[in-house]
């Protein structure tokens, strides 16, 4: 007898607010949560209905800066710089680049309302740092919109293909993005109701997977709980969702930059783990930028200490063997019991530059995290150390948005 979910995972179409299609190119941004303070305002200077106007608050937003933000996207809608489709639609979204190995790749999505309800098949995959949150849930609340989407994947097979045919009305973009170079996006809509039936369906086989947005969706599921009978389609969230294949997705590391402890007794708890194997130095900050396709060569991850010197950190003995074989998930282990600072960077070259400027005592580079580890997270439900991915290319902010007034 075959055994059935109780719960499926529930994407609905939505009328979705676009910009103008003469404005798609200016007004996208990357993620709020990838740009410091610097580049919001090169974005907002690139032109006056650039989303980052509305998405992220600066000091210079006043006093209420959630309500100004809120009121100067009310605006964009009643001058038409934002038009809301008539009829409710799902939005498939391809993102052409070039991967690191120089290969032609396009990852293929579709945005919808993921359902954010206590009980809905939608899994987390690794553990969200505490943060402050207050941030996102007052814009939501203000703007009583989805602005950014989370990136969910599809943990059963066939999203890619059911998403094959073209839709209509397509807008392309190109983007810059920090890992993937520049980006190609393509929107297309979908409002037929059988196809949008067709994607429900394979999407509804088995959960989804939370892949980037832990927070927001956090963020999402508290703006449920406390204003949902007020805004009805807070019970969702703007999602993008795609297979969790080899081909649909590009997994970098998150590498690992400490302070709060001297690097020798750093290097003193990570040798309790491992042997330390001397690497040399690093000439400059940029020759950092190598060492992810020598991790990869060697399996090992690699510890850059005062003045660029490099050690190779290579398992020894019985101390990891029940620890979980990630290094994120080594590196928590080795440094549990010892006061330490952690924060988590994608670069390596800005990595070093961290250690080598003396801003942190050492930087840990690690190896990226599989994709039949990402796979067996979702399927046995053990979550990852916080930061244990970086899923690129960034989901652009601006092309799609959606009101939760439950239309």
């Amino acid at each position: 007898m075959t055994c059935h979910p109780v719960h499926v995972a529930e994407l609905l179409p939505f009328r979705a607010l676009r910009p103008e299609p003469k404005l798609v190119a200016s007004m996208i941004a990357p993620p709020y949560d990838v740009m410091n303070l610097d580049e919001v305002r090169r974005w907002r200077a690139s032109h006056p209905a650039n989303i980052t106007h509305v998405d992220v608050a600066l000091p210079e937003d006043g006093g209420d800066p959630y309500n100004t933000l809120a009121r100067r996207v009310s605006d964009w809608i009643t001058s038409g710089t934002l038009r809301r489709d008539e009829e409710p639609s799902l939005t498939i979204h391809r993102m052409s680049f070039i991967d690191a190995a120089g290969t032609a790749r396009t990852i293929s999505g579709v945005i919808g309302a993921l359902e954010v309800t206590e009980g809905s098949a939608v899994l987390a995959h690794e553990r969200t740092t505490p943060k402050a949150s207050t941030d996102r849930y007052d814009l939501t609340v203000a703007t009583e919109m989805n602005l950014s989407p989370v990136w969910g994947l599809a943990l059963g097979a066939g999203l890619t293909e059911v998403l094959r045919e073209s839709g209509r009305d397509a807008h392309i973009a190109a983007m810059p993005d920090s890992a993937a170079g520049s980006v190609t996006h393509r929107w297309e809509v979908v409002d037929d109701p059988t196809r949008i039936m067709a994607i429900q369906e394979v999407i509804a086989r088995d959960d989804v997977l939370i892949a980037d947005g832990h927070h927001r969706y956090g963020v999402a599921r508290r703006v449920a709980e406390d204003h949902g009978s007020r805004l009805p389609g807070a019970r969702h969230t703007l999602a993008f969702v795609s297979d969790l294949t080899e081909d649909q997705l590009s997994v970098a590391a998150i590498h690992r930059v400490y302070g709060g402890i001297d690097a020798a007794d750093l290097r003193r708890c990570l040798e309790s783990g491992y042997r330390l194997i001397d690497g040399g130095v690093l000439d400059t900050e940029r020759g950092a930028a190598s060492l992810p396709s020598a991790i990869a060569e060697r399996g090992q991850p690699c510890l850059i200490g005062p003045e660029g010197s490099l050690t190779w950190l290579d398992l020894d003995g019985d101390t990891l063997a029940l620890v979980r074989d990630l290094d994120g998930a080594r590196l928590e282990h080795l440094l549990a019991d010892i006061d330490h600072e952690v924060h988590y960077l994608h670069d390596p070259v800005e990595a070093a530059e961290q250690v080598m400027n003396g801003r942190c005592s050492s930087a840990v580079l690690i190896r990226p995290v599989g994709i039949s580890e990402i796979t067996r997270t979702g399927r046995t439900g053990e979550l990852m150390p916080p930061k244990s991915t970086f899923f690129s290319p960034k989901l652009p902010t601006g092309a799609v948005l959606r009101q939760l007034d439950g239309h």
